[in-house]
């Protein structure tokens, strides 16, 4: 999963929320279930999610909606298996080199048809 966000030091409820494509309640439920998601919240009760947050809810979301764990299994998962982070970013950078692999592949089909 490719989350498309700019290098900021906090972002809102509905940027996290369009960079994983979810609804904000999704966002706001995860918070409440997962103990390793703390936003900042501003006197409005505004949610600001800072880059180790962000790096918490790829995690989530890996094993919720990838892996298709459970809550409780998901919650499990994160409290004794510390490699998750790890796998999160070797799944990331495998999908850009796939990604860019395309490109080439399809710019070097684009050659020989012309």
């Amino acid at each position: 999963m490719k989350i498309n966000l700019p290098d900021k030091l906090y972002y809102s409820i509905g940027e996290v929320a369009k960079a994983f494509d979810v609804n904000t309640s999704l966002i706001r439920y995860w918070e409440q279930e997962f103990p390793i998601i703390k936003p900042k919240k501003n006197k409005k009760g505004n949610r600001y999610f800072t880059p180790e947050d962000i790096k918490n809810l790829q995690m989530i979301y890996h094993l919720v909606k990838e892996k298709g764990y459970t809550l409780d299994g998901a919650r499990v998962a994160l409290t004794t298996n510390s490699k998750i982070s790890e796998t999160v970013t070797i799944i990331d950078r495998l999908e850009f080199v796939k990604a860019e692999l395309l490109k080439l592949k399809d710019s070097l089909t684009e050659k020989d048809s012309e």
